[in-house]
């Protein structure tokens, strides 16, 4: 693989057959060599794959060809280089859901995308928010806790959750209720948890909801390690961590040892966990 590289889009639009759709995209992906996953819904579709640059441009061009997935907005990263694929293999699958918050019947999609979602902040618009509203903004992390270990907003909200599908019922306990008059800024990965999530929370009460546009990813090509992010990104591929700049900070700390880390590797400890926060020093890679 001589120069790899990631993509990671999504696109929410009513599709009337999301089993046509499963077929199409997995000819296309298989056909150009690469691995991932690609969610399909009749919501609309969510994938991250990978493979050699050219391959993954004549991928992203198919795909951009259906006129409902034209203006998706791809987001391009590095692969590792290390020769093997950064995904063990292709899944492509149809889903009730392109992302799983355990409540298809609330989500409701047209051609525009989400409906009832929140307003969509540019990164330098999310900055403008918060220079005229100051501390009364709240940065709400839309990821699963554990990604927000190694990296996170300033000051951000993390709800304990485990899985996607927690947090309705932690919207649902009303132990954010004291939120819902404030400006709430939520945040994921590259945008499409947020999607969600900022429907889900305007649909129970919550006043002013934005959602960063396109997400984390985004916002660090825009200001790298000198704006309100800090630490590493989690990312769902052999990469586990990215880092925007060199002076990234490591939030996380090693499970065996405390040391400073953003490095998770699939080690069992105590809470018999797989993927876990662990230092070179005390597990170095094989």
């Amino acid at each position: 693989m001589a120069t790899p590289k990631i993509v990671l889009f999504y696109r929410f639009t009513p599709l009337a057959d999301p089993e046509a759709i499963r077929l199409w995209q997995h000819t296309l992906a298989a056909s150009n060599n690469l691995t991932g996953r690609i969610l399909i819904s009749e919501h609309g579709i969510n994938a991250t794959v990978g493979g050699d640059i050219a391959d993954v441009k004549r991928y992203v061009r198919g795909t951009r060809s259906y006129a409902p997935f034209s203006d998706a907005d791809i987001k391009w990263s590095d692969g590792t280089g290390s020769g093997v694929s950064d995904f063990p293999r292709l899944s492509v699958r149809v889903r009730p859901e392109i992302v799983t918050f355990g409540v298809p019947g609330e989500v409701k999609v047209d051609a525009d995308g989400i409906v009832g979602g929140g307003t969509h902040l540019s990164p330098n618009e999310l900055h403008e928010l918060v220079e005229q509203r100051g501390d009364d903004v709240v940065f709400f992390d839309g990821r699963n806790a554990f990604e927000a270990e190694i990296g996170r907003f300033r000051n951000a909200v993390v709800p304990d959750v485990s899985t996607t599908r927690d947090f309705v019922a932690a919207l649902d306990s009303g132990r954010y209720d004291h939120l819902k008059s404030k400006p709430v800024v939520t945040y994921c990965t590259g945008g499409v948890r947020c999607e969600v999530l900022s429907a889900l929370m305007r649909g129970r009460g919550f006043d002013e909801v934005y959602q960063l546009d396109g997400g984390i990813v985004r916002y660090g090509e825009a200001f790298g390690d000198e704006g309100l992010w800090e630490g590493s990104l989690y990312v769902f591929d052999k990469r586990m961590n990215v880092d925007f700049t060199d002076k990234a900070i490591a939030l996380g700390r090693c499970t065996l040892c405390q040391a400073p880390t953003s490095r998770y590797r699939n080690y069992p400890d105590e809470g018999g966990r797989e993927l876990t926060l662990v230092c070179q020093t005390c597990v170095p890679d094989a």
